[in-house]
């Protein structure tokens, strides 16, 4: 499993023309379901989210995670995160996760956050557009088979 963690000052997602989901100071997490993912790996990156200490403390040093500085996270589903463009131009998407596969990991991602946070979504397989301000800019990449 893959995300992008952005920390934002406010992001959003709609689809057609519809808003889906809205935070103010937080994450935005994109989100990517492999093939060979099991609730282990969304277990992993569950832990990272909610520990990751990106935010300022006091002494303007990244020390706080989301849980101390009232954040909230908006979870984007975003199977191209496994796009392959080592080969040629035309990414090969053949490490996403099927709908069948992915869709209970995301679930179960989102509803494991929401015991620990606010979570807003946007809606699986849809066509998204994403607006975002992100803070600092901070950006991490977290990977659930690159645990070390």
């Amino acid at each position: 499993m893959r995300a992008v963690i952005q920390r934002v000052t406010s992001a959003s997602v709609s689809s057609e023309g519809r808003l889906l989901g809205s935070i103010g100071k937080g994450f935005l997490v994109l989100l990517g379901v492999k093939v060979t993912d099991e609730k282990a790996d969304a277990d992993y990156i569950i832990k990272k989210i909610s520990g990751l200490r990106v935010f300022e403390d006091a002494n303007g040093k990244l020390n706080l995670p989301l849980s101390e500085v009232g954040g909230s996270l908006l979870v984007v589903s975003q199977f191209t995160l496994f796009g392959d463009a080592r080969h040629g131009n035309r990414p090969s998407f053949i490490e996403a996760a099927l709908p069948e596969k992915a869709i209970p990991l995301y679930q179960y991602t989102v509803e494991k956050l929401r015991g620990s946070f606010t979570v807003e979504t946007g809606e699986f397989g849809a066509d998204m557009q994403v607006e975002l301000v992100n803070d600092g800019p901070v950006t991490i990449l977290l990977d659930s088979e690159k645990t070390f």
